[in-house]
Protein backbone atom coordinates (compact mmCIF):
# COMPACT_ATOMS: atom_id res chain seq x y z
CA UNK A 1 0.00 0.00 0.00
CA UNK A 2 1.35 3.43 -0.90
CA UNK A 3 2.04 5.78 1.99
CA UNK A 4 1.09 9.46 1.93
CA UNK A 5 3.73 11.96 3.03
CA UNK A 6 1.69 15.13 2.80
CA UNK A 7 2.73 16.37 6.20
CA UNK A 8 6.42 15.91 5.45
CA UNK A 9 5.99 17.56 2.05
CA UNK A 10 4.25 20.59 3.52
CA UNK A 11 6.93 20.98 6.17
CA UNK A 12 9.62 20.83 3.47
CA UNK A 13 7.88 23.42 1.33
CA UNK A 14 7.42 25.73 4.29
CA UNK A 15 11.17 25.66 4.96
CA UNK A 16 12.23 26.70 1.47
CA UNK A 17 13.22 30.16 0.37
CA UNK A 18 11.66 32.51 -2.16
CA UNK A 19 12.12 33.00 -5.88
CA UNK A 20 14.82 34.90 -7.75
CA UNK A 21 14.62 37.11 -10.80
CA UNK A 22 15.00 36.18 -14.46
CA UNK A 23 12.92 33.52 -16.22
CA UNK A 24 12.66 31.70 -12.89
CA UNK A 25 9.39 31.98 -11.03
CA UNK A 26 6.97 32.38 -13.93
CA UNK A 27 5.84 29.98 -16.68
CA UNK A 28 4.09 32.77 -18.61
CA UNK A 29 6.73 33.08 -21.38
CA UNK A 30 6.70 29.32 -22.03
CA UNK A 31 3.10 28.19 -21.51
CA UNK A 32 3.00 26.84 -25.06
CA UNK A 33 4.86 23.76 -23.87
CA UNK A 34 1.84 22.72 -21.80
CA UNK A 35 -1.38 21.32 -23.25
CA UNK A 36 -3.95 24.14 -23.40
CA UNK A 37 -1.23 26.34 -21.84
CA UNK A 38 -2.03 24.77 -18.47
CA UNK A 39 0.81 23.48 -16.25
CA UNK A 40 0.15 20.37 -14.12
CA UNK A 41 -2.07 21.08 -11.16
CA UNK A 42 -1.16 20.03 -7.65
CA UNK A 43 2.57 19.88 -8.36
CA UNK A 44 4.79 22.54 -6.89
CA UNK A 45 3.85 25.38 -4.59
CA UNK A 46 6.00 27.49 -2.33
CA UNK A 47 9.68 26.72 -2.76
CA UNK A 48 9.33 25.43 -6.31
CA UNK A 49 10.69 27.59 -9.09
CA UNK A 50 9.28 27.49 -12.64
CA UNK A 51 12.03 27.82 -15.26
CA UNK A 52 11.43 28.75 -18.89
CA UNK A 53 14.45 27.01 -20.37
CA UNK A 54 16.10 29.49 -22.74
CA UNK A 55 18.94 28.70 -25.11
CA UNK A 56 20.28 31.04 -27.81
CA UNK A 57 17.52 33.54 -27.14
CA UNK A 58 14.70 31.03 -27.66
CA UNK A 59 12.51 29.11 -25.23
CA UNK A 60 12.74 25.35 -25.72
CA UNK A 61 10.87 23.75 -22.79
CA UNK A 62 9.80 24.32 -19.19
CA UNK A 63 10.96 22.83 -15.89
CA UNK A 64 9.79 23.00 -12.28
CA UNK A 65 12.78 23.16 -9.99
CA UNK A 66 13.30 22.86 -6.25
CA UNK A 67 16.29 24.82 -5.06
CA UNK A 68 16.87 23.24 -1.65
CA UNK A 69 16.91 19.71 -3.08
CA UNK A 70 18.83 20.84 -6.19
CA UNK A 71 16.39 18.73 -8.14
CA UNK A 72 13.80 19.15 -10.87
CA UNK A 73 10.28 17.90 -10.25
CA UNK A 74 9.42 17.73 -13.96
CA UNK A 75 10.20 19.04 -17.42
CA UNK A 76 7.44 19.76 -19.97
CA UNK A 77 8.02 19.90 -23.72
CA UNK A 78 6.55 19.31 -27.16
CA UNK A 79 7.90 16.13 -28.76
CA UNK A 80 9.11 16.61 -32.34
CA UNK A 81 10.44 13.24 -33.55
CA UNK A 82 13.15 13.29 -36.15
CA UNK A 83 16.51 11.88 -37.15
CA UNK A 84 20.01 12.93 -36.31
CA UNK A 85 22.73 12.10 -33.83
CA UNK A 86 22.81 12.93 -30.14
CA UNK A 87 24.61 16.27 -29.68
CA UNK A 88 28.02 16.36 -28.10
CA UNK A 89 27.62 16.65 -24.35
CA UNK A 90 28.06 20.31 -23.48
CA UNK A 91 26.51 20.66 -20.06
CA UNK A 92 25.03 23.94 -18.92
CA UNK A 93 23.68 25.62 -15.80
CA UNK A 94 21.07 28.31 -15.03
CA UNK A 95 22.60 31.69 -14.00
CA UNK A 96 19.18 33.02 -12.96
CA UNK A 97 19.05 30.48 -10.13
CA UNK A 98 22.33 31.78 -8.77
CA UNK A 99 22.21 35.55 -9.26
CA UNK A 100 19.43 38.08 -8.85
CA UNK A 101 18.75 39.75 -12.18
CA UNK A 102 21.04 37.36 -14.10
CA UNK A 103 20.65 36.49 -17.76
CA UNK A 104 17.87 33.97 -18.45
CA UNK A 105 20.16 32.18 -20.93
CA UNK A 106 21.59 28.85 -19.82
CA UNK A 107 25.41 28.98 -19.76
CA UNK A 108 28.05 26.30 -20.32
CA UNK A 109 30.08 25.19 -17.33
CA UNK A 110 33.67 26.47 -17.45
CA UNK A 111 36.09 24.10 -19.17
CA UNK A 112 38.59 24.56 -16.38
CA UNK A 113 38.75 26.26 -13.05
CA UNK A 114 36.19 26.45 -10.26
CA UNK A 115 32.47 27.00 -10.66
CA UNK A 116 31.12 30.15 -9.00
CA UNK A 117 30.01 29.37 -5.45
CA UNK A 118 26.59 30.94 -6.02
CA UNK A 119 26.03 28.41 -8.82
CA UNK A 120 27.21 25.54 -6.62
CA UNK A 121 24.84 26.53 -3.83
CA UNK A 122 21.81 27.00 -6.06
CA UNK A 123 21.88 23.90 -8.29
CA UNK A 124 23.55 20.63 -9.14
CA UNK A 125 26.96 20.89 -10.83
CA UNK A 126 29.08 18.42 -12.77
CA UNK A 127 31.24 17.69 -9.72
CA UNK A 128 28.23 16.17 -7.97
CA UNK A 129 28.13 13.35 -10.52
CA UNK A 130 31.86 12.57 -10.49
CA UNK A 131 32.60 9.31 -8.65
CA UNK A 132 28.90 8.80 -7.97
CA UNK A 133 26.95 5.69 -8.90
CA UNK A 134 24.50 7.75 -10.98
CA UNK A 135 24.29 8.99 -14.55
CA UNK A 136 22.69 12.22 -15.74
CA UNK A 137 19.15 11.15 -16.55
CA UNK A 138 17.35 13.49 -18.94
CA UNK A 139 13.74 14.35 -18.17
CA UNK A 140 13.37 15.99 -21.57
CA UNK A 141 15.56 13.74 -23.76
CA UNK A 142 17.41 15.12 -26.76
CA UNK A 143 16.15 12.29 -28.99
CA UNK A 144 12.58 13.62 -28.59
CA UNK A 145 13.48 16.64 -30.72
CA UNK A 146 14.26 17.30 -34.34
CA UNK A 147 15.84 20.77 -34.37
CA UNK A 148 19.53 20.81 -33.35
CA UNK A 149 19.07 23.70 -30.93
CA UNK A 150 16.11 21.96 -29.25
CA UNK A 151 18.36 18.97 -28.73
CA UNK A 152 21.28 20.99 -27.39
CA UNK A 153 19.03 22.86 -24.99
CA UNK A 154 18.26 19.65 -23.09
CA UNK A 155 21.83 19.48 -21.76
CA UNK A 156 21.24 21.66 -18.72
CA UNK A 157 21.58 20.08 -15.30
CA UNK A 158 18.18 21.48 -14.35
CA UNK A 159 16.76 18.99 -16.87
CA UNK A 160 18.41 15.91 -15.40
CA UNK A 161 18.19 13.85 -12.24
CA UNK A 162 20.50 11.22 -10.77
CA UNK A 163 19.52 8.02 -12.60
CA UNK A 164 21.01 4.55 -12.37
CA UNK A 165 22.83 3.56 -15.55
CA UNK A 166 20.87 0.31 -15.88
CA UNK A 167 17.66 2.33 -16.01
CA UNK A 168 18.97 5.21 -18.10
CA UNK A 169 20.38 3.03 -20.87
CA UNK A 170 17.99 0.13 -20.37
CA UNK A 171 14.21 -0.02 -19.80
CA UNK A 172 13.80 3.77 -19.53
CA UNK A 173 15.68 4.34 -22.80
CA UNK A 174 13.40 1.75 -24.42
CA UNK A 175 10.36 3.67 -23.21
CA UNK A 176 11.70 6.94 -24.65
CA UNK A 177 12.30 5.30 -28.02
CA UNK A 178 8.84 3.68 -27.94
CA UNK A 179 7.10 7.00 -27.25
CA UNK A 180 9.14 8.73 -29.95
CA UNK A 181 8.14 6.12 -32.53
CA UNK A 182 4.47 6.13 -31.52
CA UNK A 183 4.17 9.90 -31.68
CA UNK A 184 6.00 9.98 -35.00
CA UNK A 185 3.74 7.35 -36.53
CA UNK A 186 0.31 8.29 -35.21
CA UNK A 187 0.23 11.77 -33.63
CA UNK A 188 -0.77 14.36 -36.25
CA UNK A 189 -0.64 17.43 -34.02
CA UNK A 190 1.49 18.61 -31.11
CA UNK A 191 2.51 15.89 -28.67
CA UNK A 192 2.79 17.30 -25.14
CA UNK A 193 5.02 15.44 -22.70
CA UNK A 194 5.62 15.87 -18.98
CA UNK A 195 8.40 13.78 -17.43
CA UNK A 196 9.41 13.91 -13.81
CA UNK A 197 11.00 12.28 -10.80
CA UNK A 198 9.44 10.93 -7.63
CA UNK A 199 11.57 11.11 -4.50
CA UNK A 200 11.91 8.55 -1.72
CA UNK A 201 9.65 8.82 1.29
CA UNK A 202 12.86 9.22 3.30
CA UNK A 203 15.08 11.50 1.22
CA UNK A 204 18.27 10.11 -0.29
CA UNK A 205 21.12 12.21 -1.63
CA UNK A 206 23.94 12.17 -4.15
CA UNK A 207 27.11 13.88 -2.90
CA UNK A 208 25.08 14.94 0.15
CA UNK A 209 23.58 17.71 -2.00
CA UNK A 210 21.33 16.45 -4.79
CA UNK A 211 18.08 14.59 -4.12
CA UNK A 212 17.90 11.15 -5.73
CA UNK A 213 14.55 9.92 -7.11
CA UNK A 214 13.18 6.48 -6.34
CA UNK A 215 11.09 6.50 -9.54
CA UNK A 216 10.95 8.23 -12.90
CA UNK A 217 7.56 8.96 -14.44
CA UNK A 218 6.34 10.28 -17.78
CA UNK A 219 3.02 11.09 -19.44
CA UNK A 220 2.07 12.33 -22.89
CA UNK A 221 -0.97 14.00 -24.43
CA UNK A 222 -1.66 13.76 -28.17
CA UNK A 223 -5.07 15.41 -28.71
CA UNK A 224 -4.99 14.97 -32.53
CA UNK A 225 -4.06 11.54 -33.83
CA UNK A 226 -4.61 9.22 -36.78
CA UNK A 227 -8.28 8.19 -36.90
CA UNK A 228 -7.38 4.80 -38.39
CA UNK A 229 -5.23 3.63 -35.50
CA UNK A 230 -4.41 -0.09 -35.44
CA UNK A 231 -6.32 -1.87 -32.70
CA UNK A 232 -3.04 -2.48 -30.86
CA UNK A 233 -2.43 1.28 -30.57
CA UNK A 234 -5.87 2.49 -29.54
CA UNK A 235 -5.28 2.16 -25.78
CA UNK A 236 -2.35 4.58 -26.09
CA UNK A 237 -4.35 7.58 -27.34
CA UNK A 238 -4.96 10.37 -26.66
CA UNK A 239 -2.80 9.93 -23.55
CA UNK A 240 -0.73 7.36 -21.77
CA UNK A 241 1.93 7.20 -19.07
CA UNK A 242 4.62 5.14 -17.39
CA UNK A 243 6.58 4.84 -14.16
CA UNK A 244 10.11 3.41 -14.01
CA UNK A 245 12.14 2.12 -11.10
CA UNK A 246 15.39 3.91 -10.23
CA UNK A 247 16.24 1.55 -7.36
CA UNK A 248 16.36 -2.18 -7.94
CA UNK A 249 15.81 -2.78 -4.21
CA UNK A 250 12.56 -0.78 -3.89
CA UNK A 251 9.33 -2.62 -3.17
CA UNK A 252 7.07 -3.79 -5.95
CA UNK A 253 3.90 -1.91 -5.00
CA UNK A 254 4.26 0.81 -7.64
CA UNK A 255 6.29 -1.06 -10.27
CA UNK A 256 6.63 -4.85 -9.95
CA UNK A 257 9.94 -6.54 -10.78
CA UNK A 258 10.07 -8.99 -13.66
CA UNK A 259 12.09 -11.96 -12.33
CA UNK A 260 12.75 -13.07 -15.92
CA UNK A 261 14.48 -9.83 -16.92
CA UNK A 262 18.18 -9.86 -17.75
CA UNK A 263 20.31 -9.60 -14.63
CA UNK A 264 21.88 -6.34 -15.87
CA UNK A 265 18.54 -4.51 -15.87
CA UNK A 266 16.51 -6.56 -13.37
CA UNK A 267 14.86 -4.26 -10.85
CA UNK A 268 14.74 -1.27 -13.22
CA UNK A 269 11.42 -2.20 -14.76
CA UNK A 270 9.06 0.31 -16.41
CA UNK A 271 5.32 -0.06 -15.95
CA UNK A 272 3.10 1.37 -18.68
CA UNK A 273 -0.28 2.67 -17.53
CA UNK A 274 -3.21 5.00 -18.33
CA UNK A 275 -2.88 8.67 -17.43
CA UNK A 276 -5.22 8.48 -14.44
CA UNK A 277 -3.16 5.65 -12.94
CA UNK A 278 0.06 7.65 -12.83
CA UNK A 279 -1.86 10.61 -11.41
CA UNK A 280 -3.18 8.35 -8.64
CA UNK A 281 0.35 7.13 -7.87
CA UNK A 282 1.59 10.72 -7.62
CA UNK A 283 -1.41 11.71 -5.47
CA UNK A 284 -0.83 8.85 -3.03
CA UNK A 285 2.87 9.58 -2.71
CA UNK A 286 2.57 13.39 -2.48
CA UNK A 287 -0.75 13.61 -0.68
CA UNK A 288 -2.24 16.22 -3.02
CA UNK A 289 -4.62 16.04 -5.99
CA UNK A 290 -2.70 15.83 -9.27
CA UNK A 291 -3.85 16.69 -12.80
CA UNK A 292 -1.08 16.50 -15.40
CA UNK A 293 -3.07 17.65 -18.45
CA UNK A 294 -6.04 19.98 -18.80
CA UNK A 295 -9.29 17.98 -18.84
CA UNK A 296 -7.34 14.72 -18.99
CA UNK A 297 -6.20 15.52 -22.56
CA UNK A 298 -9.75 15.03 -23.84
Amino acid sequence: MLVSCRGALLMLLASLGGLVWGEVGDFTPCLRFFYMETPPKGMGGEGYQPICQRYRNQYHFASLYQRQRRATLYSAYILTPGGGKRPRNKWMYEPQLAFSGASPEMHSFPRSGPVDQNVVESQAVLQDYINSSYTKGHLNPSLHHQAPEDRRSTFTLTNVVPQRAASNSGPWAQLEAEVRARMGNYCIGPAYVVTGALSYLSERWMANRVAVPEYMWSAYCCPSYNSSLPASQRPYFPSYAAVGRNDRHSGGEIVPVDPQAKASVRGYDVRRMPLDTVETILQQRLGVHISLFHNQCL
